[in-house]
């Protein structure tokens, strides 16, 4: 996917909703969220990030 049109705060907060659900997970002690699909999002949501140079948390991935 290409964040290039999207705004630093659409691409942030993409990888913010990520990295809560991901905790979200973790602290109930399910995993419906943790598959490939989001990890793969993530990175490259990540990069996209890097990219901008931007800050973001990091994602605790079980």
């Amino acid at each position: 996917m290409s964040f290039e049109k999207l705004s630093d705060a659409s691409v942030l907060r993409l990888y913010e909703n990520i990295r809560q659900q991901v905790a979200t997970d973790i602290s109930n002690g399910r995993y419906h969220f943790l598959g490939e699909t989001a990890k793969r999002r993530a990175e490259d949501l990540r990069e996209e990030i890097d990219r901008r140079q931007l800050h973001a948390l990091p994602i605790d991935w079980p």
